[in-house]
């Protein structure tokens, strides 16, 4: 049940710095005539939805619990 643990635990840190580390989204805007190509891009940093962080949190500590009880 060990491997219950480790699940639970990376779970658990990626839930917690889901919270703080921004994803970072490129965008390309281009148009292309010819051999020619003329665009932006866009770069946003984007943190995750505060319910997906939550569920991971709270998905890693029950695995934890559950592996640290076997």
């Amino acid at each position: 049940m060990r491997t219950l643990l480790v699940v639970g635990l990376v779970l658990l840190i990626i839930g917690v710095g889901s919270f703080f580390v921004p994803v970072p989204h490129r965008e390309n805007h281009s148009i292309k005539v010819g051999d020619t190509k003329i665009g932006v891009e866009t770069q946003h940093n984007e943190g995750m939805p505060r319910g997906v962080s939550i569920v991971l949190v709270v998905a890693g500590a029950a695995l934890a619990i559950a592996g640290a009880r076997h």
